[in-house]
């Protein structure tokens, strides 16, 4: 059997401040495992998963910038063995999280203290018994409880913006904004008009505060508001071009790796 000291794992992480903090935080808590590859996107993932063996433990951000992270597991067979340590800002996910080999849920920022216990759980779990953890009647209350806490506090989102002007303010409600865009580190909202307005956030930023029923990060420089979608093609390579309306002025790819959560996405 493995010792404390043979065990490997991977982050999955695409921005780079959260991996480096997971890293610095593995190595201090637990200096004897191995951080085997720091990946950024599935792509990435995927492709790493296919060439080298199975880590212990996996520590996955669930949103990245192509897709979600659950499209990994659906394009890689996991090992039976292996763990999965979900970070993410959306709770939203928490169920489907623990129905691909998870072990826990950490919501960012992560606490050390959170991720201490989520390595004391793994620890149990991997050399204990090394069993599912729903083979635990405790274990599997706690999960009841903790997926039911997290229903019961659904995230609040967004539904408005204050516009500053050059006389006063505007109120833009969330939905009458067709879709948001990124040009020159600069966010733009554009309403179903076609007036644009200034936003003082990150594209990153406005993913954690709007609705995802109702809004969709294309790519790095658009979301989308479901309403404005008015046509979608298929592109080379399995990629898929979006057209809204109003139109933008400017091509809307979303990635061949992101395409199967975008139907999704409008399929609900």
């Amino acid at each position: 059997m493995k010792s404390n000291r043979d065990i490997r794992l991977i982050i999955i992480e695409d921005e780079p401040h959260n991996s480096r903090m997971l890293r610095d935080t593995v190595e201090e808590l637990r200096p004897g495992w191995k951080v085997a590859a720091i990946l950024e996107s599935v792509e990435e993932s995927v492709n790493w998963l296919k060439k080298n063996p199975a880590p212990d433990l996996l520590l996955v951000d669930i949103q990245l910038s192509d897709g979600v992270s659950f499209s990994i597991f659906r394009q890689v067979e996991l090992d039976p063995s292996s763990r999965i340590i979900f970070t993410t800002a959306y709770d939203e996910y928490a169920i489907r999280a623990f129905k691909v080999n998870s072990i826990d849920y950490l919501l960012k920022p992560i606490k050390k203290d959170d991720l201490e216990d989520a390595f004391n759980k793994f620890e149990r779990l991997h050399f204990e018994r090394n069993r599912d953890l729903r083979d635990s009647p405790a274990e599997s209350e706690n999960l009841k409880e903790l997926i039911q806490s997290i229903i019961e506090g659904r995230k609040e989102y967004r539904t408005r913006f204050l516009i500053t002007g050059v006389s006063g303010y505007t109120k833009l409600e969330t939905e009458d904004i067709a879709y948001i865009y990124s040009n020159n580190k600069l966010t733009f909202a554009v309403d179903f008009d076609k007036k644009e307005y200034t936003l003082d956030y990150t594209l990153e930023e406005l993913e954690q505060e709007l609705h995802p029923d109702r809004f969709f990060r294309a790519n790095r420089k658009i979301i989308v508001s479901i309403y404005a979608v008015n046509k979608i093609i298929n592109d080379t390579g399995g990629k898929l071009r979006l057209f809204t309306k109003p139109e933008t002025d400017f091509e809307i790819t979303i990635s061949r790796l992101k395409a199967p959560d975008f139907k999704n996405w409008l399929d609900k």
